[in-house]
């Protein structure tokens, strides 16, 4: 063990330049490795926050028209809000340029679409892997939403709310 002990002292203290070892050129490699990681993991701490106060600004979207989930939230393998709102049109799947985005494998990228024509909602399902269930029925072609219809996207299952027609359907 003093073997190892002098050969290492022997090593770093071989002099590079007239004022600098391997030793002093070590500590300043690894001090600076270390800002790096630093200055990494608070870029990863601001991008979180940057998502979740992106999510949350998602959310501040009043309407009374939207989806309620049906499963529970902690059974899911991704995260999953309670409510979405719905606007006159509204992307789901799992890229991020869809206004419901919702990271499950069985989703697709862009999987369908909620929209508004003439005072009534309705779905579209836009050619997804796994389809598109309303009440049960794989969707085929445009259909109507009625209120409490069951949607079925993936592993997630909604309750679509329609407060526009103040839950008269």
């Amino acid at each position: 063990m003093k073997y190892i002990v002098d050969l290492l002292d022997a090593f770093f203290s071989i002099q590079i330049t007239a004022q600098m070892s391997v030793y002093d050129l070590t500590s300043i490699v690894l001090k600076y490795i270390f800002v790096i990681i630093i200055y990494y993991f608070i870029f990863n701490i601001i991008r979180m926050i940057y998502l979740d106060i992106k999510q949350t600004n998602n959310m501040n979207y009043t309407s009374d028209t939207y989806l309620k989930l049906i499963n529970r939230k902690e059974n899911l393998p991704f995260k999953v809000q309670e409510h979405y709102y719905i606007g006159s049109s509204t992307g789901i799947g799992r890229a991020e340029n869809n206004e419901i985005v919702l990271n499950d494998r069985f989703i697709s990228k862009k999987h369908a679409r909620i929209f508004k024509n003439k005072g009534q909602y309705y779905i579209e399902d836009l050619k997804s892997a796994n389809g598109t269930y309303v009440n049960g029925d794989r969707l085929i072609s445009t259909k109507k939403l009625n209120n409490k219809d069951l949607l079925d996207i993936g592993q997630v299952e909604f309750m679509f709310i329609n407060g526009d027609n103040n839950g008269n359907k």
